[in-house]
């Protein structure tokens, strides 16, 4: 086991201008663990209530996807319900109901705890040296965090973000953590604060990434139609992270084409509602994309 992601299964009620779906498979872990699929066999922590699909199960298992560390428990899975203006950066969360996920204590199968690679995804930071604890031979520490937790935990989440060797934040999020307006000096200096790496998601408008001695900037794979943001970042973190397990490699050239797999997975998720457009894909389309988006950036 190389890489595992510990992060949410969910149910989610999306409402874009596009239309609307209702109870569709979502959640951090689901969108991270198949955008890695491309690249590795990740291995994913999870819960869900006996209400979730054992066939969507099946789904993942056949994307290659290791669920040795999905517990099913009494109760309902998690469920989020989120509502999209016509600007896609724009969001409005309607309701959560945390469910199983309220109490759920990660507990690494043993066949988890040699990974070299491990995806905090959206955890409570608070969390996170239970989880780091159980493993004994990682190589690689990445985290994700959500508006929620640097407004209700920022003490934890700045230990937390101490520990990690990448850190990816959206730039809503970065700012608010560094306090600063500036997303250059605001990625600066939260790198600066003890990751190795900040990853900063600019939604339509790419990412950038703040390293030691350089900052990297991809522009985002043209798409002329949003149907439904939620997810992309996820599927950022994932691909990312399932591309430099991949190679083994985590040397600044590799940091920069994981970048790129990055924004070329998460186009496909914005393209359709939920996780179909992740499904529908093959790894084909994705050496198509990356060749596209190669005469995109020459010149």
């Amino acid at each position: 086991m190389s890489l595992i992601i510990v992060g949410s299964v969910a149910f989610d009620t999306i409402e874009t201008p596009s239309g609307r779906r209702d109870r569709i498979i979502g959640g951090s872990g689901t969108y991270a663990a198949l955008a890695a699929s491309f690249f590795v066999r990740p291995g994913l922590v999870s819960v869900v209530g006996r209400d979730f699909p054992r066939s969507f199960l099946a789904g993942l298992r056949s994307r290659n996807i290791d669920l040795a560390g999905l517990r099913i428990k009494q109760g309902k899975t998690f469920f989020w319900h989120g509502r999209y203006d016509r600007d896609p950066n724009l969001r409005t969360t309607v309701r959560t109901e945390l469910n199983v996920l309220q109490n759920f204590k990660p507990v690494l199968p043993d066949s988890f705890r040699q990974a070299d690679l491990v995806f905090l995804s959206n955890l409570d930071p608070e969390s996170h040296d239970f989880i780091l604890g159980q493993l004994q031979a990682v190589k690689l520490v990445a985290m994700d965090t959500i508006r929620y937790w640097i407004e209700n935990k920022p003490q934890a989440l700045l230990r937390a973000i101490q520990k990690v060797d990448i850190l990816f934040v959206n730039d809503e999020e970065c700012r608010l953590m560094a306090e600063e307006l500036n997303l250059v000096r605001a990625g600066r200096k939260l790198q600066m604060a003890g990751p190795k790496i900040v990853v900063v998601k600019k939604g339509e408008h790419g990412a950038m990434l703040f390293g030691r001695n350089f900052v990297f900037g991809v522009v985002a794979n043209p798409c002329e139609r949003v149907v439904d943001p939620t997810g992309a970042g996820d599927a950022f973190a994932g691909a990312f992270l399932g591309y430099l397990d991949s190679v083994g490699r985590f040397n600044r050239k590799e940091l920069k084409k994981a970048a790129v797999y990055g924004n070329l997975v998460a186009s496909l998720v914005i393209e359709d509602f939920g996780v179909e457009g992740l499904l529908r894909a093959s790894q084909l389309e994705i050496i198509n994309r990356y060749r596209q988006f190669r005469k995109l950036c020459t010149f």
